[in-house]
C-alpha cells in the first residue's frame, strides 16, 4: 500500500511537522543562595572541591580558612588552614583529607581537624627525586591506598607512594608523546585501579595502570582542569573546548575561550556535554564560570564548580 503526502498549494507556506516533543539532554540551573558563606569571609581563587560521606562540600581555597566546610543545604559547618598554595583537594576511604599545596610542594594527610597525619614532599623544597615533588597537584588512591600523585606544574610526572608515605616508582617527562606529561592538573582512579590524568597542556586525559603502562589517551575533546570519579565509574571533567596556544610561553587554556563540563565512560566515550557561559573578570554573574578549575558530583547529579578567577564556588542542580 503507497501512502502519500498531502498536497499543498502552491506558494501556500509550509507548516512546521509537528516535532516530537522530548528534551534530549538533562539540564543544570545555578543556586544562586548556595553556599551561605560567612560574612566575614573573603572569596578567593577556589582551586579543589570534594563531597564527604555525609554529603557535605568541602572547599579548598586560597584565603583563610583555606578548608571550608558546608552542609548539603548550604550551611557553613566550620573550616582550618590558610593555604595561598591550595590546588586540589581528596577524602580518602578512611575519611582523611588529602590537600596539594603548590607552592610548599607538599601532598599533606590530615584529620578532618587539620591534624597533619603524613606529608609526601619537602615542605618549602622543589625536587624530583624520591623525597621531594615540585609544584604538585593532585593526588588519588588505589584500591590498596597507595597514593598516585601528578606532579605537577614543576615535574612532569605521577609519583607512585604506598600508603604509608613510602616512594615506589615515578613515570612521565615533559613533552608531548604518549606518556609524557605537560601540566599533570588532576587524578583519579577508578574501580579496578585504572588511573586516569588531566594532561591539561596537550589537550588530553591519558589512562594508565599503576605501573605507569599507557592504556589509553582521550585526545581532542577537552583541555581537561578537574575531575572528579563516582561509585559508577563515571569520569567528570571540568575545563574548556580544545583551542590553540594564545601565546607563546602562556599555559594553554589561560584565558580559556570557553567553559564546560564533560562525563564520559571509562572507554572515553563522552555521554554528556555541557557548556556554561564563560565570565568577564570581576562581572560574574550567577551561573557564569571564570577559570573553572575543579568539579564535583553529589549523588543527585548536581555540579560543584570552583573558579579560580571567578573566586567562587557554585552549585548546579540537575534537571532531567
Amino acid at each position: 500500500m503507497l501512502l502519500f503526502a498531502p498536497a499543498f498549494a502552491l506558494g501556500a507556506p509550509l507548516p512546521n511537522p509537528d516535532y516530537p516533543r522530548v528534551d534530549p539532554a538533562p539540564w543544570y540551573e545555578v543556586d544562586a543562595r548556595w553556599p551561605h558563606k560567612p560574612p566575614e569571609f573573603e572569596w578567593a581563587a577556589v582551586s579543589g572541591v570534594t563531597i564527604d560521606r555525609e554529603g557535605n562540600v568541602w572547599m579548598y581555597t586560597r584565603s583563610a580558612p583555606s578548608i571550608q566546610v558546608y552542609a548539603p543545604d548550604g550551611n557553613y559547618i566550620f573550616g582550618w588552614g590558610d593555604t595561598k598554595g591550595a590546588h586540589h583537594l581528596k577524602i580518602d576511604r578512611e575519611g582523611n583529607v588529602w590537600t596539594s599545596d603548590y607552592l610548599s610542594n607538599v601532598i599533606q594527610k590530615r584529620r578532618r581537624d587539620g591534624t597533619v597525619l603524613l606529608t609526601l614532599g619537602t615542605e618549602g623544597e622543589a625536587g624530583a627525586d624520591e623525597r621531594h615533588l615540585f609544584k604538585p597537584t593532585d593526588m588519588a588512591f588505589a584500591s590498596n591506598g597507595d597514593v598516585f600523585v601528578t606532579d605537577g606544574y614543576g615535574n612532569s610526572r605521577v609519583v607512585h607512594f604506598t600508603k604509608d608515605g613510602k616512594f615506589v616508582n615515578a613515570w612521565g617527562s615533559l613533552g608531548a608523546a604518549d606518556g609524557q606529561f605537560s601540566i599533570p592538573h588532576a587524578i583519579v582512579i577508578d574501580s579496578k585501579d585504572r588511573i586516569y590524568v588531566a594532561d591539561r597542556n596537550n589537550g588530553r586525559i591519558q589512562v594508565f595502570d599503576t605501573a605507569g603502562r599507557l592504556f589509553d589517551s582521550w585526545k581532542r575533546l577537552i583541555v581537561p582542569w578537574g575531575l572528579w570519579l563516582t561509585d559508577k565509574d563515571e569520569i567528570w571533567v571540568c575545563g574548556s573546548s580544545p583551542m590553540h596556544w594564545v601565546e607563546p610561553g602562556a599555559m594553554l587554556g589561560c584565558p580559556p575561550k570557553d567553559q564546560v563540563v564533560a562525563k564520559f565512560n571509562t572507554d572515553g566515550k563522552m555521554l554528556e556535554l555541557h557548556t556554561f557561559p564563560k565570565a568577564a573578570d570581576g562581572q560574574e554573574k550567577p551561573g557564569e564560570l571564570n577559570w573553572v578549575h575543579c568539579i564535583a558530583v553529589d549523588p543527585q547529579g548536581n555540579l560543584f564548580l570552583g573558579d579560580i578567577n571567578g573566586k567562587r564556588l557554585q552549585k548546579f542542580v540537575r534537571h532531567q
